[in-house]
């Protein structure tokens, strides 16, 4: 069989034809018996090709069936069952007993998951493991019993770490279920097991930013808009604003394969001046707080080393307390430390310490004011078109991802949307925008109706934000 080739299509292996097989085992026969035909009666020939061909063609089947076996459509039960356990799926995890657990102890300290608590009688495996926040406890991790025995969990039963801990952890953290828990509901069906291993092998093959996405929009407090996840030189900058510290470096754990390739912001120094004061000037606003310090160092020349104060911010400008006389002419070089809108948490999964990097998007308050009119003399519904169009345009704005533009076209549509049942699109003659970001006048981007935002930051347009008035 190991000479007969397995015959591919795209629904999978086929059985090879018996006139195949019958072609290919007398080929076999006279490459190793060159006179057979001689030697012996052609019944006897046909009688034994026969033979063989009719065990060749059930263990070619056999053959078939093994590889269309291999993937959790078609699987046997083991197989099934080592493709789940492949992707981390160990079955029966919907129908066994499960319970809501919270450990507490030292804040960043990461439980794995598969990391195990008990009551005493029953064990219980977390699902999607978790980490200790900064309230020194962890949220309510989803926890499912490791046997399909039917059972009571009652509050505050399951208060036992069955994982060891390190020892210096051991009296440090505790666990225990607030509510009770759920009872086994029975023995899983095969066709249960076999979606969720569909969906496992699914997963396994999502890129590195969507599945970091999908994490991060678990964490509590976190929003999708204020996630963002891009390549820059040397690796990843992830983008997170909300959710517990703790909460956020630990999706991002999980999901890069290569920590050390984490890049915190972009932030700048693009020029220092030498003179009283020091006025630093950046590619970004820093968001340096008036009497905040920072070092700077790796300036050349390294007379513009040093710690510094701020005395004013005014967008990408810094006027800091230092006197820059004597220093010389600022070449290159220069670092801020620390950078204002990196995050840094030490996790602690055991038995390793991980430092994890993200930036916390700083908010860019937005103000629009809308002129619009129509040619329409008998139209009298003015403030009508105000007060829709207002609220509309203000969801936009707070909609935008962080670190993407400001659209007018996408403006425009939102306000045409707006007021449809109340102006037709095309009675509307005038529509103006005037947009403001932190207090300063901003227009699109030339040959474009794009006006760019800060890359780390988001957008942010309060009740107030938008006025809307016919003129």
């Amino acid at each position: 069989m190991s000479t007969i080739p397995l015959v591919m299509t795209a629904t999978g292996p086929v059985p090879t034809a018996p006139a195949t097989l019958l072609q290919n085992l007398i080929n076999g026969v006279a490459a190793t018996n060159p006179g057979y035909t001689a030697n012996l009666p052609g019944g006897l020939i046909e009688d034994i090709s026969s033979t063989d061909v009719g065990a060749l063609t059930t263990i070619d089947q056999a053959r078939v069936d093994a590889v269309n076996s291999v993937t959790p459509y078609g699987a046997n039960a083991f197989v099934l069952a080592q493709l789940g356990t492949q992707f981390g799926l160990p079955q029966g995890t919907p129908t066994n007993g499960n319970v809501l657990v919270v450990l507490s102890g030292p804040s960043g300290y990461v439980f794995a998951p598969g990391f195990t608590v008990g009551d005493g009688t029953n064990q219980y495996a977390l699902q999607d493991g978790g980490v200790i926040e900064s309230s020194g406890q962890t949220s309510q991790l989803y926890a499912v019993a490791t046997n399909s025995n039917i059972f009571a969990i009652p509050a505050n039963t399951v208060t036992q770490i069955v994982t060891t801990l390190p020892e210096e952890y051991v009296d440090l953290i505790t666990v225990t279920n607030p509510q009770a828990g759920t009872s086994a509901a029975g023995s899983e069906s095969v066709q249960s097991y076999r979606s969720r291993v569909l969906q496992g092998g699914i997963v396994t093959s999502t890129g590195t930013p969507a599945y970091l996405k999908t994490l991060l929009e678990k964490v509590v407090g976190v929003q999708a808009r204020l996630i963002s996840v891009n390549q820059v030189t040397g690796g990843w900058q992830i983008i997170c604003g909300g959710g517990d510290p703790y909460a956020v470096a630990n999706a991002i754990l999980q999901a890069v394969p290569d920590i050390a390739t984490l890049q915190g912001s972009q932030l700048a120094i693009n020029g220092m001046t030498n003179a009283n004061p020091v006025v630093i000037t950046t590619n970004l606003a820093s968001g340096y707080a008036n009497a905040s310090t920072f070092v700077v160092a790796g300036a050349s020349p390294s007379a513009f080393n040093g710690t510094y104060t701020v005395a004013s911010v005014s967008g990408d400008t810094i006027t800091t307390t230092t006197n820059g006389s004597g220093f010389g002419s600022y070449v290159s070089g220069a670092k801020f430390s620390p950078n204002p809108r990196n995050v840094s948490v030490s996790l602690f999964q055991n038995p390793n310490t991980y430092s994890i990097l993200y930036v916390n998007p700083p908010q860019q308050i937005v103000t629009l004011s809308v002129t619009w009119n129509t040619t329409l003399t008998d139209f009298t519904s003015g403030t009508t078109v105000n007060q829709l169009a207002a609220p509309a345009l203000q969801a936009y704005l707070n909609s935008i991802y962080a670190g993407q533009p400001i659209n007018e076209l996408a403006m425009t549509a939102v306000f045409q949307g707006a007021v449809s049942t109340i102006i037709d699109a095309s009675n509307i003659t005038t529509l103006e925008f005037s947009v403001e970001i932190n207090g300063n006048p901003v227009s699109p981007t030339v040959g474009t109706s794009i006006i760019p935002s800060d890359p780390e930051s988001y957008f942010f347009c309060s009740n107030t934000g938008v006025t809307v008035a016919q003129g």
